[in-house]
């Protein structure tokens, strides 16, 4: 791995690790209105993202056509405002894990789509990647009680997880990665109001009390402004197919968090999904390969008594 790709890996795991938090940080947000808090995270992340956006910002968002910006609109519904209601909609009547499996899927889905969209071959050695990640994350998270409703919100929810980083590739490269979050963050604050308006009416934003206003606040800055930017800073580095396998840190994160909130344990399951999810990302990302440089330097070696031979 060289530099690059080095510092894309670290990012996009930094990304994911924090994204598994915010799963912990949603169990203290279950009396909140959904709608509500979503509007309070994306609007926060927004304000504070602003500054960020890079000179030139305003060009750049005058030069996007009709199309790009209806990507937008449905990369914030499906893979942000979409994704967190899903989950909480299964999670109504099933357990945790049910729709953290689905989500754990998917590395293989994008491995293969993004391949696809793009007029070329799925790598191999990224789609085996992916299935180590999905294999570790099923033991990671088991699987619990659940019926045809909760798999359906949880198909949804991987939905969302794909559409997150499917629908950011095309505009990835006009907007950069800290305008792009910032866009998508006013976006989707300004979906997520409307469908409290239209679902909740006038008892979709209430005052949130000391507990709630600290899960707030740690999605919106921490999951949100620093996770995505430095998801989009990963991915823009190692491509969407590579990024999309640290997801399966999502629910390492999640496990190794839930026992300080009470919420879950931490035990031999969940090391072993841990272990292979680890595996997955270092065969997928390449960091369990040699570098094309050393592998030249081991063929080279292995050939020098070869050529000394032939000189004697």
């Amino acid at each position: 791995m060289n530099a690059t790709t080095t510092r894309g890996s670290l990012l996009a795991a930094l990304a994911c690790v924090l994204v598994g938090g915010s799963f912990t940080a949603n169990s203290l947000l279950g009396d909140y209105p959904y709608a509500g808090g979503q509007f309070l995270r994306y609007g926060l992340a927004f304000l504070l993202l602003v500054p960020l956006a890079g000179p030139g910002a305003a060009t750049r968002l005058r030069a996007l056509g009709a199309a790009r910006w209806l990507r937008l609109a449905l990369l914030a519904a499906v893979g942000m405002v979409g994704f967190n209601l899903a989950v909480l909609a299964a999670e109504r009547t099933a357990e945790p894990a049910v729709p953290g499996v689905f989500v754990g899927c998917a590395p293989v889905v994008v491995a293969v789509l993004v391949p696809l969209l793009e007029g070329r071959r799925p790598q191999r050695i990224v789609l085996y990647g992916a299935l180590f990640v999905a294999v570790g994350a099923f033991t990671v998270q088991g699987w619990g009680r659940t019926d045809g409703a909760d798999i359906a919100f949880s198909v949804c929810a991987l939905v969302g997880e794909v559409g997150f980083a499917v629908l950011a590739v095309p505009v990835l490269r006009p907007l950069g990665p800290r305008l792009l979050s910032t866009v998508v963050c006013g976006v989707a604050a300004a979906e997520s109001a409307l469908a409290g308006v239209l679902a909740d009416g006038t008892g979709w934003l209430r005052r949130p009390d000391a507990v709630e206003a600290g899960a707030l606040l740690w999605q919106a800055v921490v999951v949100t402004v620093v996770g995505f930017v430095c998801w989009y800073m990963g991915m823009q580095r190692i491509g969407a197919e590579r990024a999309t396998l640290f997801s399966g840190l999502i629910p390492v994160a999640a496990a190794c968090t839930a026992p300080l909130v009470g919420t879950g344990s931490y035990g031999a399951a969940q090391a072993v999904g841990s272990a292979l999810v680890f595996a997955g990302v270092a065969v997928g990302s390449g960091a369990a390969l040699p570098s094309a440089r050393a592998r030249r330097s081991a063929a080279e070696r292995q050939t020098a008594p070869e050529r000394s031979l032939e000189k004697l």
